[in-house]
């Protein structure tokens, strides 16, 4: 029983065996499988309410914008009605410092017992943690065999590495995604003309093709009082995206910082003292972030999937249409993906299954959400085709361009970094510990000190940290 991979929480209810096998029980007194109860969806009494666990309102938007069978949303955006009555509840937890973990873990220990309408039915994951819900052993995640989906069937198009990342360490699908998040590099128009005489995205492609060659455009920024990118943390992805082993290995208490981890250290800490970092910008999701992303801002780009031009960027915007634009990255890399689960003990299985291929496995859906939302959705041959569609997919935000054009390159090329369970806390906290560093607040090893410390903080069953 691979324990490691699982919460404290789902460990106590895995070691008592609340939810191995926690499907609901049948008149007679057995207990159903999950199974049983989607192949014979059609013939069961369905429950009414559709729990939903999400970190935010973005699983619940596409859902509203392509799902047939919705009719209604509240105001509030905490309810969406089915056109058969059917109520989706969309309970919402902040992701940050594992609190959305932390309330999931929670309900998923009172499923068994929970009432039919208090049980939840869809919860969603994202890359950082998805292995965590996956894993076979905790058995929260149905597979989508189970459920009626056949991947190979109705999934077939997805991107491989999406298909992997939603699996058990035996291959087995369970879960999906309406996404695939190739990472760009997002600039502005008006500083790469005053900086560089254009904002051609192939001309600025060439002058952030690697990271040798933006360092030398980021001191011709620099002579000219701009940032290359607002902060340290902008660029962590590319790095973490790139190392050769999981932070922990199945079944060990063994925290492994990779090498790349320590690279990003030592040239974030350059490039800030260099100054092609804001100083005054300390991290990612805070304040000072969001207001780089403005108008007066002198950030000249950031390094954003679709979701992160979408979610992040253009709320965050106070100026015009078509100031930003979107060219090659210095390396090839894919940030996030969020993961749709249907959970085991769900009473809504025919619904679910429903909902599930809808937003993940249809085509012309997928394809939908691409054109009103500038997600890079996980069909293939649909990327393929908005790739070559400059009119149908050209984005007004990014002043007429198909970024898709730039995105598909990149999907091909992604190969998805090794993951653990652990990965949301390491990647928080790392930055954390040595965001202190680069800001001159405490020395090299005591950032690493203050790392170990908050990481056991976190994870008490973590017995080691080796480094490098």
């Amino acid at each position: 029983m691979k324990k490691k991979y699982i919460s404290m929480a789902l460990m106590t209810a895995l070691a008592v065996g609340t939810l191995a096998g926690c499907g609901s029980t049948s008149s007679d007194g057995n207990n159903a499988s999950s199974k049983q109860q989607a192949d014979s969806g059609s013939n069961t009494e369905e429950g009414k309410v559709i729990n939903v666990y999400s970190w935010n309102d973005e699983f619940m938007k596409r859902v509203c914008a392509v799902y047939p069978e919705v009719k209604k949303t509240s105001k509030d955006g905490t309810v969406t009605t089915l056109k058969d009555g059917t109520e989706i509840h969309w309970i919402i937890n902040p992701n940050q410092d594992g609190v959305y973990q932390q309330k999931l873990d929670e309900a998923l220990l009172n499923q068994a017992d929970a009432a039919a309408d208090d049980k939840v039915d869809i919860f969603l994951t994202e890359t950082d943690y998805v292995n965590k819900y996956t894993d076979a052993d905790a058995d929260v995640a149905m597979p989508l065999k189970d459920l009626g989906i056949d991947p190979d069937a109705d999934l077939a198009d997805q991107y491989d590495f999406t298909k992997v990342t939603a699996s058990d360490v035996n291959g087995v699908q369970r879960g999906s995604t309406w996404q695939c998040c190739p990472g760009l590099l997002v600039y502005r128009r008006d500083i790469a003309k005053e900086v560089f005489g254009t904002d051609d995205p192939v001309k600025v492609g060439e002058k952030v093709k690697d990271w040798d060659t933006l360092k030398q455009t980021a001191e011709e920024l620099k002579a000219k009082g701009y940032f290359t990118f607002s902060s340290y943390a902008d660029t962590f992805r590319l790095y973490g995206n790139s190392i050769s082993e999981p932070w922990v290995k199945p079944g060990e208490t063994v925290i492994k910082v990779d090498q790349k981890i320590m690279d990003w250290i030592s040239t974030s800490k350059e490039w800030l003292d260099a100054a092609y970092f804001d100083k005054t910008v300390k991290g990612q999701w805070n304040d000072d972030w969001n207001k780089a992303m403005g108008s007066k801002s002198k950030v000249f780009a950031f390094l954003f999937p679709a979701w992160g031009i979408d979610f992040t960027l253009k709320p965050n915007w106070d100026g015009g249409d078509g100031v930003w634009a979107v060219t090659n990255p210095p390396q090839e890399y894919n940030w996030g993906g969020s993961y749709v689960h249907a959970c085991t003990g769900t009473d809504n299985p025919t619904l679910v299954k429903d909902i599930i291929l809808s937003v993940t496995g249809n085509k012309d859906n997928l394809l939908k959400i691409s054109k009103n939302y500038l997600d890079y959705t996980n069909t293939k041959s649909g990327m393929a085709e908005a790739a070559k569609d400059s009119k149908t997919y050209a984005s007004k935000f990014l002043g007429g361009q198909n970024s898709f054009e730039y995105f598909a390159p990149v999907a091909e090329k992604i190969v998805i970094a090794p993951l653990s369970a652990y990965d949301q806390g390491c990647v928080e906290l790392i930055q954390n510990a040595f965001s202190d560093y680069f800001q001159g607040n405490v020395d090299f090893d005591k950032a690493k000190a203050n790392f170990e410390t908050a990481i056991i903080e976190r994870y008490p069953e973590i017995t080691e940290i080796q480094w490098p």
